[in-house]
């Protein structure tokens, strides 16, 4: 396997085990479709990677709701009629996400009997399993118990499974998101420096705090830009700081070739958010060479420190404020800080990396990356997202 991801007209030949991902990988947004959608091209070289999309439409309101849940239980349906594979990789989240997930891990483990891979993403997985409620508490139980593998982003996310669930030894799995370094060409030395958000826009990235911070910035007269990408329901903080402030400029959503220029040519990546699991955009600001403006959440911590960034609590406009102030005066110390957050995307979160990691684990449950005359078959119920490419 180079270092590269696998040409994706080339997915069908040499075939490994067959692996079945379960997940939102067709969402038009979203840290797991991201990770599922590089998953799929890093693997593809010498697995047989099929995908199983779980995704819905974002939307809100009662009628919104009915809808995905109808969808949810007819992607359910179809899950049985799929050719079965050699291993299931379910890719999961909190909440809602956790209970429909549930189901197909379950049927992976008693009913197809093979290898089931859970990996956990969620941003709030630790309150989920804090106080879970006896249903779903059993529930929780019952899908640790059917894993063979329970993939958790950083020691943070191992810890609190191990204090709030019983996890049988030897199941978790510490692997982080990734990122491939090799798509970014970090530009130090912006005058004046380059500030960027790249995230959904929704109350809890601390949008309306970024907002305040860059207001009180701009009315001090400090210099800087603030380049905001994404777009949601709550877009319209930073839409109005771009409308008041000529130093703020709000693009919504982009390309993913513009993220990355946007990424590369910025010095701070900042991201004031409120709950996290491990930002995969954050990793790509940190390939991108940018030293990161963050809150101590999750596993953020675990990567950002003194020397590569800035931690503040979520929800504080001024400390937020506090911390680009201090570091947009010192341009040495942010540049430091950004090659420090390349070396460390190089270092532990190339895809590369992750990739090898992953297949080493599926060779630990027995699905190796070699040929197998199962995967040459059609599959009767791949269709539409679930088998191709997902568009940016």
């Amino acid at each position: 396997m180079t270092d590269t991801p696998a040409d994706p007209d080339h997915r069908a030949a040499d075939r490994g085990a067959d692996v079945l991902l379960v997940g939102p990988i067709g969402a038009a947004t979203g840290g797991i479709a991201r990770y599922m959608d590089e998953q799929r091209d890093w693997l593809a070289g010498d697995l047989h990677v099929r995908v199983h999309d779980t995704s819905n439409a974002a939307g809100e309101g009662a009628v919104w709701f009915i809808a995905a849940f109808l969808r949810s239980l007819l992607r359910l349906a179809t899950f049985p009629l799929r050719r079965r594979p050699e291993a299931v990789h379910v890719h999961s989240s909190h909440d809602l996400s956790f209970l429909l997930s549930a189901a197909y891990v379950l049927y992976a483990k008693h009913v197809w009997g093979v290898p089931v891979v859970f990996h956990i993403h969620g941003s709030s997985f630790d309150e989920f399993v804090t106080d879970p409620g006896p249903v779903v508490g059993r529930l929780q139980r019952a899908v640790f118990d059917a894993s063979d593998r329970v993939v958790v982003l950083s020691e943070y996310w191992r810890e609190t499974l191990e204090r709030e669930v019983p996890v049988a030894e030897g199941k978790l799995v510490v692997l982080p998101n990734a990122v491939d370094p090799r798509e970014y060409d970090p530009r130090y030395g912006a005058d004046p420096p380059r500030l960027v958000f790249v995230a959904d826009h929704v109350e809890r990235k601390g949008v309306a705090e970024l907002a305040a911070a860059a207001d009180a910035l701009a009315a001090d007269g400090v210099p800087f830009e603030l380049a905001v990408a994404g777009t949601g329901p709550a877009d319209h903080h930073l839409a109005d700081a771009a409308d008041r402030n000529e130093e703020v400029e709000y693009l919504g959503y982009v390309s993913e070739a513009e993220k990355r220029r946007l990424l590369s040519e910025a010095s701070l990546f900042v991201m004031p958010t409120y709950a996290e699991g491990l930002p995969i955009a954050m990793l790509e600001g940190m390939a991108g060479g940018d030293a990161v403006v963050s809150t101590a959440v999750g596993s953020i911590p675990e990567v950002i420190g003194e020397a590569n960034g800035r931690l503040v609590d979520p929800g504080d406009a001024d400390a937020l404020e506090a911390a680009l102030r201090d570091l947009l005066d010192e341009p040495e110390t942010v540049e430091a800080m950004g090659r420090e957050n390349r070396r460390l995307a190089e270092e532990r979160y190339d895809w590369a990396d992750i990739a090898r990691r992953l297949r080493d684990l599926y060779a630990e449950l027995g699905v190796a990356a070699a040929a197998a005359d199962a995967a040459s078959a059609d599959d009767p119920a791949q269709s539409g997202s679930a088998s191709i490419g997902v568009t940016e």
